[in-house]
């Protein structure tokens, strides 16, 4: 079985974020058969749709991981694992987009593009949420500046799946739009130890 590269957004705005962003990192890289490729800066964003809530620490990893043994099967057991390590980090559902004591979402699979629903038992009283258990692309990654800018600087020049520009071109447009202000990157990443050093 192959290994496929899959990046995963993270985002925090409940207690300490950066620290449960730290840990959340080194949980990811600690999953069966998955190695840490690289981790962004991280940014400082204002919350969307919700804006009565503290501001959101977000950052992306770029993960390799198995491909899994058919269609689906891999994007699926990801999305699990990741739905996992939310709630060991302690996250409760609240209204949607509200805060969060951790989010995991999974950006990009390889090149996938894939739309996979809830079975009929487990479809959420949500309607936005009803249907889907997991799409690829995110379907809202394209128009996040939380999501774009830590992406841009792990894949500038990728061109997701069903995307007509890359990733650094994402970003601009949507800062052409919100504004430099909307985005404040506050830390690198650091291999060793292991953490997002401030800058200078």
């Amino acid at each position: 079985m192959g290994t496929v590269r899959a990046y995963i957004g993270l985002g925090a705005n409940l207690g300490d974020a950066q620290a449960t962003l730290t840990a959340a990192v080194h949980s990811l890289a600690a999953l069966p058969g998955t190695s840490l490729a690289a981790v962004s800066p991280l940014y400082v964003t204002a919350p969307v749709e919700v804006t009565d809530q503290p501001d959101f620490h977000n950052a992306v990893a770029a993960l390799d991981v198995p491909a899994g043994p058919g269609r689906n099967i891999g994007p699926i057991a990801l999305l699990l694992a990741l739905k996992s390590l939310e709630r060991a980090f302690g996250r409760v559902e609240r209204v949607r987009f509200g805060p969060r004591e951790l989010d995991l979402d999974l950006l990009l699979f390889g090149e996938e593009q894939l739309r996979v629903e809830r079975p009929e038992a487990g479809r959420s009283p949500d309607p936005a949420r009803a249907w889907r258990l997991l799409e690829i692309p995110h379907p809202r990654a394209h128009d996040r500046l939380f999501v774009l800018a830590p992406l841009a600087d792990l894949a500038p020049d990728l061109v997701p799946p069903g995307w007509d520009e890359t990733v650094v071109s994402a970003r601009d447009r949507r800062l052409s739009i919100e504004g430099d202000s909307a985005v404040r990157m506050v830390g690198r990443w650091e291999p060793d130890p292991g953490r997002w050093v401030g800058l200078q």
